[in-house]
């Protein structure tokens, strides 16, 4: 049978099922989709590639899913580190957003932070930024999936002057981007704190009538939950429930306190929780209690969450960050495997976005979004198992090759639809205007 590629590797983890790792292994690609996955002596006779690749001494896994992240504040990546939340977010991060943030410095972002996700092996990420019609051209062009978020915010910022307006361009751009097969779209209020009543009301019925994922910060410092008690007599997650808000449609992002109550309102609801432990520990905001939720049935994926805040887009690093800080502070060595955490980077991910039939796994039928990880370093030798080997000791530099539903984005290290060169000028430009003293 004639294909389009067939790679030769010598471990294949598929994530489904889990635990699960093919050694000597073929995977056979045709038309983007993954159509078969066989030991690698069966597929030299039963099929015939375009493109044949031999990776002997790398793992292939699912392309790595960032489930939450704000792709162009990338350029704003060390601008202002060190600080609370509150302070960060109100005098530095959005008046430096409402200076600078216009298209252009969203597809320069965009460029920069989906050319470091390639090279450390993402496929897929969920944005949430201004002027999501740019990052969806820009994630369309170079071939990456991305579902973008249509912000919800009260207050005017370089992309919309109120709700009304915020409502309108995001159903112009779930419009325009519907029939891509790259893109997604989902509706993306900031947070409880920075929007009211209405606006939740009205997302909750057209996400429902697009059929749309919600993609929204909550429950991420002790202070807006206190804040919340304060002013309203409810935490933010109860006030959500209040205006009819909660769905398996919600990825809450963060949920670093949560109470027995409030975790009860997420199992009820099936609400999926999208953990960024770097982030939260950058900003000392608390610790999402992920073994307990995961105990309790929920779908818990991972995020880098923005450059600004983390500071690198690397899932690599943010999977061991959350193993190791799940087994802390349960004091349980068990608590956060491997196996687990790698499937919170990918095929949990895919669930929360809804898009699990898509990708998130290597199995026939679903789009061949794959990674290469060459294993034959000095960081990573001796192998005995190659998945504790992946989370616990490689680095992205061993991301070597990257596909998405078939197209080969990275080769060998290089990118295939980027310029770096162009990508590294525009950014120091934009360091230039943004902070030229420093």
């Amino acid at each position: 049978m004639n294909v389009d590629l067939l790679i030769f590797a010598k471990w294949i983890i598929p994530v489904e099922p889990e635990n699960i790792v093919h050694e000597n292994y073929a995977l056979v690609i045709n038309e983007g989709k993954i159509i078969d996955l066989i030991p690698g002596k069966e597929a030299e006779h039963k099929y015939e590639a375009a493109d044949t690749q031999h990776l002997d001494t790398h793992a292939i896994i699912p392309g790595l899913i960032n489930a939450h992240t704000h792709t162009a504040m990338s350029l704003f990546k060390g601008l202002a580190d060190d600080l609370p939340l509150m302070d960060w977010l109100n005098n530095h991060i959005w008046p430096a957003e409402s200076k600078w943030v216009d298209p252009q410095f969203v597809a320069d972002g965009s460029r920069l932070a989906i050319a470091e996700m390639i090279r450390s092996g993402t496929t897929c990420f969920n944005d949430m930024y201004f002027f999501p019609d740019i990052t969806a051209e820009v994630a369309s062009d170079v071939g990456i999936r991305a579902s973008v978020g249509l912000i919800i915010i009260d207050f005017p910022t370089a992309w919309a002057n109120g709700p009304q307006e915020y409502f309108e361009k995001g159903e112009m751009v779930h419009d325009k981007f519907r029939n891509n097969p790259l893109i997604q779209t989902s509706f993306a209020p900031h947070a409880p704190y920075t929007v009211s009543d209405q606006p939740i009301k009205k997302i909750s019925i057209l996400a429902e009538e697009l059929d749309i994922p919600i993609h929204m910060h909550i429950h991420e410092t002790e202070f807006e939950v206190s804040q919340s008690l304060e002013q309203s007599g409810v935490t933010p997650l109860q006030r959500l429930h209040d205006l009819g808000l909660l769905s398996q449609r919600l990825q809450a992002v963060h949920m670093t306190q949560l109470n027995a109550e409030s975790i009860e309102l997420v199992t009820r609801f099936n609400i999926n929780i999208i953990h960024c432990p770097e982030s939260n520990l950058k900003l000392a905001s608390g610790f999402c209690p992920v073994q307990q939720l995961q105990l309790a049935g929920i779908n818990v994926a991972l995020g880098t969450d923005g450059s600004a805040s983390n500071n690198d887009l690397n899932m690599l690093g943010e999977m061991r960050s959350a193993a190791l800080i799940g087994k802390g502070i349960t004091n349980d060595p068990c608590a956060l495997s491997a196996m687990t955490v790698l499937k919170m980077a990918t095929i949990n991910g895919a669930r929360a976005m809804d898009i699990s039939e898509i990708c998130g796994s290597i199995v026939p039928g679903k789009s061949a979004d794959i990674v290469a990880i060459d294993l034959d370093t000095v960081e990573t030798q001796p192998v005995y198992d190659p998945i504790s080997q992946i989370v616990y000791a490689a680095d992205r530099s061993q991301v070597s090759d990257v596909w998405v539903a078939g197209k080969q984005l990275l080769q060998n290290r290089k990118l295939t639809t980027l310029d770096i060169n162009q990508i590294k000028h525009s950014a120091q430009m934009w360091k230039d205007k943004i902070k030229p003293n420093k």
